[in-house]
């Protein structure tokens, strides 16, 4: 009791150190993009790097101790032959997601992106000698997706950065790093991001939670964050710190749980006024694991996509790509799918924000204007009652047809009937209330 007692202690005192920052003001610009960021809805999430050649997982190198020189090794073997960005944002564009969010550079410390300031990238340390990232973002713009790049905050190999509670064992000599030289890289890189790739509609950090046993540590965010609002007002800044939103930031992130939801220890933090996302992965891994094939059903899928936007949040969803370059078969099915549903539900999700009725276990609402759209998915009985005291509802129609459904209303709200229980992946009702 007395450890947690002092761990508490520790994360408070980071997180005043947090709100201790100066006053954040978005520009109008950013206000914008927040906005286009909530009707959006939906994201793909791509962890991309060295450790698919391993196909173990993102978290190899330090999960079993790998020295970071001989980790190094992996990039001169790394030609991903059937890459094509253009295919990638086609398969995700078909799923009816508006974003993707790619790792320019994980915790391994291998940038993605053609950089001036480490070898160590995807140009100069490969015989594929491609800028990743710039082809993304080509295709991008091609094919009207928005992309957002993860950076981490963290490196396993990078001499300068101070050792935090990870990567420990990948070989690095000076416990206490370099800060200042760190600092420096990152922000060289952000620079590069910011400015090489055209319009980026998020930088989402990771890696925060690396000194958290270190009270005293300042990662300096408010400096870095004017720095990214500096060079591109509408770029939107999130931080998976699992914290309350510091000050600068402009999303708030929820790791494999909903807001409100605490079901993997990482999302126990309040939920804010900002806008709101929620990642999950397709299978069980981020990145690619050969042995992984428990991919989540399409239902599932869909599920959680509506499940987050009944709770006003957007869904960023996970992929791991093959070391040859190709998006996994299974997962460009389940993009397929989801994609198939999205084009006859899409309406009840784009755009749209949480409904009046608040998320039961039968299912959400999401609601755009006087639209309603109760998402029933799970429900036993024929009838639905919703608590819609104050509210008068003109009408009542399936969505996907829109046939009238039978409502009756009384003091406490609305009694939805039904000829039989619904069975639909998700069963819409549209109401038009007043």
């Amino acid at each position: 009791m007395k450890t947690r007692f002092i761990s508490f202690l520790l994360l408070l005192a980071m997180s005043c150190g947090a709100f201790a920052q100066s006053s954040y003001q978005p520009t109008e610009e950013n206000l914008k993009a927040r906005e286009e960021f909530q009707d959006n809805k939906f994201g793909i999430f791509l962890h991309w790097g060295l450790y698919a050649m391993l196909a173990t997982g993102e978290w190899t190198m330090t999960n079993i101790n790998l020295n970071y020189k001989e980790y190094a090794k992996l990039a001169g073997g790394f030609y991903p032959s059937k890459f094509d960005a253009d295919k990638w944002v086609q398969s995700i564009k078909a799923s009816g997601a508006r974003y993707i969010c790619f790792t320019t550079r994980h915790h391994e410390g291998f940038s993605m992106f053609d950089t001036k300031y480490s070898d160590y990238n995807v140009v100069k340390a490969t015989p594929f000698k491609r800028d990743i990232v710039k082809e993304l973002a080509a295709a991008c713009a091609k094919h009207g997706i928005k992309l957002h790049f993860y950076y981490s905050h963290l490196d396993w190999t990078r001499e300068d950065y101070p050792w935090g509670r990870t990567g420990r064992g990948t070989g690095r000599s000076n416990p206490k790093g370099d800060w200042k030289s760190y600092y420096q890289f990152m922000n060289n890189q952000l620079t590069e991001l910011l400015t090489k790739y055209g319009p980026i509609g998020a930088i989402w950090f990771d890696g925060w939670w690396d000194q958290d046993g270190n009270p005293d540590f300042n990662w300096e965010l408010p400096e870095q964050y004017a720095l990214i609002h500096r060079l591109q007002p509408g770029c939107l800044i999130g931080n998976n710190h699992h914290q309350t939103p510091f000050s600068g930031e402009d999303i708030q992130i929820f790791e494999r749980d909903l807001p409100g939801e605490n079901t993997a220890g990482l999302s126990g933090q309040s939920v804010s006024h900002l806008p709101l996302e929620t990642c999950e992965t397709m299978n069980g891994m981020w990145g690619y694991k050969i042995t992984d094939q428990n991919y989540k059903s399409t239902k599932t899928l869909i599920h959680y996509l509506v499940k987050a936007a009944g709770k006003n949040a957007n869904l960023l969803m996970n992929i791991g790509p093959q070391p040859d370059g190709e998006l996994p078969e299974v997962a460009v099915q389940r993009l397929k799918e989801v994609g198939e549903w999205m084009k006859q539900y899409g309406e009840t999700i784009y755009g749209t924000r949480g409904g009046v009725v608040a998320p039961h276990d039968w299912g959400v609402t999401t609601q755009k204007g006087n639209r309603l759209y109760v998402h029933i998915l799970n429900l036993q009985d024929k009838a639905l009652f919703l608590p819609l005291a104050d509210k008068k509802v003109k009408k009542a129609v399936l969505f996907k047809n829109g046939t009238p459904v039978r409502f009756s209303k009384n003091k406490a709200g609305v009694l939805l009937e039904f000829a039989e229980i619904p069975k639909d992946v998700d069963y819409v009702v549209e109401l038009t209330i007043d």
